[in-house]
């Protein structure tokens, strides 16, 4: 079975107007985006149903919560400062080192709160409430490159193999019971089935089911601080 490609969000941060805010605790949300409904329904609609299409789109809100730092003057103590002013800064979410993503988006600082609790520690909330549109970046690995890969036991394989395209079906003969796949890639680490395998150089034997039968086989390719590129290739043992 393969690996997910999902990451923990552990070592996520968020940045106000440059400044990482230190000691965040807890989710850190993605931007709650919503769109309005309207109404355009008419005595024409089909068969009485109600039709509808998105109106103005709104961004939503960031809602934050750490570890009050009250040395932390260029983060936490900057953005109190510009909540009393009603500032809007720059926001950037940063996802872990592995994810390598990005929501970027304008904000103001909505609601302030803390706490002092005498049995445990001094806290504070912010909500920040995004103006205009938050914009999603995403690195991405170089992935797969010529001659991208190759599958032993003359394989047939559809569509020919190409840095751009991510999935394939390819065929053996009912007497073939295992394969092995050479994947290409000028940068990152390579793994196929989740074992690493050097560029240019064969997988170990990966074993078929039986005749009539599809394996599923991935390769993935990541770079360090960006997205992996993966790669599935349904392969069919000819039935018997």
């Amino acid at each position: 079975m393969a690996e997910t490609a999902g990451y923990k969000g552990f070592g996520t941060t968020l940045s106000w107007d440059g400044e990482v805010i230190v000691e965040l605790t807890g989710d850190i949300p993605f931007p709650g985006m919503s769109a309005d409904d309207i109404d355009f329904s008419s005595h024409d609609s089909d068969n009485e149903f109600s039709e509808w299409k998105a109106g103005m789109r709104h961004g939503g809100e960031v809602t934050i919560e750490g570890n009050f730092v009250p040395g932390d003057t260029a983060g936490q103590i900057a953005a109190i400062a510009d909540f009393i002013a009603g500032s809007t800064k720059e926001v950037i979410i940063t996802g872990p080192t592995d994810a390598a993503f990005t929501w970027t988006f304008n904000a103001y600082i909505k609601n302030f709160s803390g706490g002092m609790p005498m049995t445990d520690r001094i806290h504070f909330s912010a909500t920040l409430k995004i103006t205009g549109k938050p914009v999603l970046g995403v690195t991405a690995s170089t992935g797969l490159t010529t001659t991208f890969f190759s599958i032993s036991e003359s394989a047939v394989i559809v569509p020919d193999p190409a840095a751009a395209t991510y999935e394939y079906v390819a065929t053996v003969l009912t007497d073939v019971t295992s394969v092995t796949v050479t994947p290409i890639a000028t940068a990152g680490v390579i793994t196929v089935d989740g074992n690493v395998v050097a560029t240019g150089e064969a997988s170990s034997a990966i074993t078929l089911g039986d005749a009539g039968t599809v394996t599923e086989i991935t390769i993935v390719v990541k770079e360090t601080s960006k997205t992996a590129k993966t790669y599935t290739i349904w392969l069919a043992r000819a039935a018997s």
